[in-house]
């Protein structure tokens, strides 16, 4: 596992995502994942998971302080008390004394960002979360929380894949310390029918998912939580960083999402 040190945390550059796993189904995959070497785990209360995750994680040897494990709060539960209310559900449901990482999940207009931020801080003077950021934020709505925050942005979670394009906003987050976090880094599954990544990764033996997830690991301060379930797909897509991608081949990736097909995605918001 290759690591992203942001604010001096050092955080694995791949991820579980958990978005749509639930019961039996997300205990399994976690625990599965916790067993193969994942130790970054991604849920939210919108989730409706976090209790699964949280039996899964006590299953396992695995020591707390070994986790990175984040959180989200929904974007109704963004005024100041409902903050407190909603990381107390959280740390109940996942059996934790703290959180790694708390975002907001979503940017809204019906809560002072100020006002959200500075409930977030306050649980983090009190020990109750280790690091706060945000998520779907576009470049000036973090540039709001960074002014608004006490203490360090680390990530802003998005939608990054090989049909997005986010120079801009990866660049004002190099320039403020902020890792991006890549979510939906397969693109829904449908990097996994492209030619390019496959031509790519027939030269080191990896399929075009792995191609997508190294090309995002590549990338300065940037890491990825894909979704899994089965075993051979959880396996798969930490087997990444034994390659590396040439700076011609990255490139051709960046230049490949300006063609026809990357247009029409972007347009469609995939």
């Amino acid at each position: 596992m290759e690591y992203v040190t942001v604010r001096d945390e050092a955080v694995p550059a791949i991820g579980l995502g958990t978005y749509r796993l639930d019961g039996d189904e997300c205990f399994e995959t976690v625990q599965t994942a916790l067993e193969i070497g994942y130790r970054h785990i991604d849920t939210a209360e919108m989730y409706d998971n976090q209790s699964e995750i949280g039996d899964a994680i006590a299953t396992t040897p695995i020591p707390r302080d070994d986790l990175f494990v984040t959180t989200k709060v929904w974007k109704t539960n963004l005024e100041h008390d409902a903050v407190h209310r909603s990381v107390a559900a959280s740390l109940e449901a996942l059996g934790f004394e703290y959180l790694d990482l708390l975002l907001i999940h979503w940017p809204t207009d019906d809560v002072p960002v100020e006002e959200t931020l500075g409930a977030m801080n306050q649980l983090q003077a009190d020990g109750r979360v280790r690091h706060i950021g945000v998520s779907n934020f576009s470049q000036s709505q973090l540039e709001e929380a960074i002014a608004a925050s006490e203490t360090p942005i680390v990530t802003n979670q998005v939608k990054y894949h090989p049909y997005v394009d986010r120079d801009d906003l990866l660049t004002f987050c190099r320039e403020h310390g902020v890792m991006l976090t890549a979510y939906s880094p397969l693109a829904e599954g449908r990097v996994a029918s492209d030619g390019t990544l496959r031509t790519i990764g027939d030269r080191y033996g990896k399929s075009p998912t792995q191609v997508a997830l190294r090309w995002l690991t590549q990338q300065e301060d940037v890491i990825a939580i894909p979704k899994a379930s089965g075993i051979e797909h959880l396996q798969s897509n930490i087997q990444v960083f034994d390659f590396e991608l040439t700076p011609e081949e990255m490139d051709r990736i960046f230049a490949h999402r300006g063609g026809l097909l990357y247009q029409v995605r972007n347009t469609l918001g995939l």
